[in-house]
């Protein structure tokens, strides 16, 4: 039978808290940042962009399927939808770069995006 010994505990204690910085610090900070532009997507195309900083109403219409989109107070949020289930709706307002909000049954895709240069996925040679 093996027991635990009290320096056992103390390095399983100092292990964790090493983790834990080491996750701190290579976690991307770029997601908790605030984006500026809203890019809409209707059938997997760019429908249309808009700056963040500019309150809007836009209806987008897509055959016989309609939704409306709100830009208000930095954020974007979808006002409605003709769509069974609303949860595109239901996401409420996001202004975080990367963030999303998706309608399936309409396919629309709105993103938050920084067109200051500040988006970026990859960096290649």
């Amino acid at each position: 039978m093996k027991i635990i010994k009290k320096a056992d505990i103390i390095l399983f204690i100092i292990l964790i808290i090493f983790g834990l910085a080491v996750s701190a610090l290579f976690l991307p900070v770029t997601g908790y940042e605030s984006g500026d532009t809203v890019r809409i997507s209707v059938d997997g195309k760019h429908y249309a962009s808009y700056p963040l900083s500019e309150d809007r109403e836009i209806e987008i219409k897509n055959g016989d399927r309609s939704n409306t989109v709100k830009i208000e107070n930095g954020t974007v949020r979808m006002l409605h939808s003709d769509c069974k289930n609303q949860l595109c709706v239901k996401t409420g307002a996001v202004s975080r770069l990367r963030s999303n909000i998706v309608c399936l049954p309409n396919r629309v895709v709105i993103e938050i995006a920084n067109e200051n240069g500040g988006d970026v996925d990859v960096i290649s040679n």
